[in-house]
């Protein structure tokens, strides 16, 4: 099992994700596309030249979002979640563009049992993820029920 089980974590533990990804265009557009999303700060090249402080497309942020979640899954929850329980506190405190790849590490800041189930307790996940130059591109915690290790 890829994941770790409740048991498993502990409060503090940090886990560099190994996996980084270059974000493309076609990520951004076909993303932003299939979650009917019209924003020309996502579609429309020179619209944002002509209107934007930074003057090109940037990267849907609801992308970003799911990228940070999803490359945190392999090392930390993989098999062993039985729900995702929300997001609370996304940040987007710098943007991307195409070309610009990202890492993200994920920090284990809070951990109880579960109230209704014997087999299960409520982690949450401190997600970061940065680009290439170090920059803080989105933050957000996630809390995940996470299944106990079988006995």
């Amino acid at each position: 099992m890829a994941g770790l089980w409740y048991d498993e974590f502990e409060i503090g533990m940090v886990f560099q994700h190994p996996i980084r990804r270059t974000i493309t265009e076609t990520d951004n557009v076909w993303f932003t596309a299939i979650t009917h999303n019209p924003a020309l700060l996502h579609l429309d090249e020179e619209y944002c030249r002509e209107h934007t402080e930074y003057g090109q497309r940037i990267v849907n942020s609801g992308f970003t979002l799911a990228l940070m979640v999803g490359i945190s899954v392999g090392d930390t929850t993989l098999g062993t979640t039985a729900a995702n329980l929300g997001w609370d506190e996304v940040r987007f405190p710098a943007p991307l563009f195409h070309g610009d790849t990202i890492r993200v590490e994920t920090e284990i800041v809070d951990m109880r049992e579960s109230k209704s189930k014997d087999d299960r307790g409520i982690v949450t996940f401190l997600h970061r993820a940065y680009k290439q130059d170090g920059t803080l591109v989105a933050h957000c915690k996630r809390a995940g029920m996470m299944l106990k290790k079988p006995s």
